[in-house]
């Protein structure tokens, strides 16, 4: 099922050049978290005061995990990690254990990488 979704609790944004070409926060509901992949600490996203942000560099860590190339890392499952962290919705060990259920490459990787963006995401 694919649909759109016009109000979100919460916001991730795997690709933090979108945040100056897209609204990307429309729609976003007021205190909601927003995880932006990025090497900048939330203090710098101003345009972002009404809601929560919380950023960790996932490119870094999904690469230091091979997790793709330098030219595209894989961030998906490593950002959840830092999701995990800021919204306390779901728990990091059942992110890696689904993880390890759904995704067919580099377990061991992704869960080092999930595991990894909990502990270094910034709010």
């Amino acid at each position: 099922l694919r649909t759109n979704i016009y109000e979100p609790d919460h916001l991730i944004i795997l690709d933090p050049t979108l945040i100056e070409s897209t609204p990307v926060d429309s729609g976003l509901k007021e205190g909601g978290w927003i995880v932006i992949n990025t090497d900048k600490a939330p203090g710098t996203f101003a345009r972002f005061s009404r809601f929560r942000v919380a950023t960790v560099d996932a490119n870094r860590v999904a690469l230091e995990h091979k997790l793709g190339s330098p030219t595209a890392p894989i961030v998906n499952t490593a950002i959840l990690g830092a999701f995990s962290r800021v919204t306390g919705m779901v728990g990091v060990d059942s992110i890696v254990e689904a993880m390890a259920e759904f995704v067919p490459v580099n377990k061991a990787g992704n869960a080092a990488a999930i595991k990894e963006a909990y502990e270094k995401a910034l709010a």
